[in-house]
């Protein structure tokens, strides 16, 4: 799992369009907010998906993206944002899962999918980093909105660019 404080490795996904996204590509200007789902099946992450979209606006009002990240292929994971009418972009992985990518799999008898939630800044800064292997542990929305308002304090800190 990625450590809070530390550079936020640029990570190569594609949403469900087959666009690429990189990470690197929000520094300066958003910051953003990955949700990882254990599976696009799991009735838990799909109510956690449904808290986000009820947070969007709180979220667009602090300058975050909000993207899903899901361990499923292009294809069925854009059946599934259409089917749920997921505002957000899905992430898939272009070689792994995205869960890999920042350790949310755990090996126990096999390889088990975790879920989790990722805040990095504007600045490519991971803010907040959670993990869970079940996944009613897997979303920390107070953790989230904690780390999303301390945002706003790095901003105002951080004075105006060179």
């Amino acid at each position: 799992m990625l450590d809070i404080g530390s550079p936020a490795p640029d990570i190569a996904l594609e949403d469900t369009d087959g666009q690429a996204v990189s990470l690197s590509g929000y520094r300066g200007s958003h910051a953003v907010l990955i949700y990882f789902m254990r599976s696009t099946t799991c009735p838990i992450c799909n109510r956690h998906v449904q808290d986000l979209i009820r947070c969007r606006d709180e979220f667009a009002a602090e300058n975050v993206r909000v993207f899903v990240a899901v361990p499923e292929e292009r294809q069925e994971a854009a059946a599934w944002k259409a089917k749920r009418q997921v505002p957000f972009p899905v992430l898939v992985g272009r070689g792994g899962t995205p869960h890999e990518m920042v350790g949310l799999s755990r090996k126990v008898f096999g390889s088990m999918q975790q879920s989790g939630d990722v805040l990095i800044d504007s600045e490519g800064v991971v803010r907040h980093a959670h993990g869970a292997t079940m996944p009613t542990g897997g979303y920390d929305k107070k953790g989230i909105l904690a780390a999303v308002r301390g945002l706003r304090g790095s901003r105002r800190s951080a004075g105006p660019r060179q």
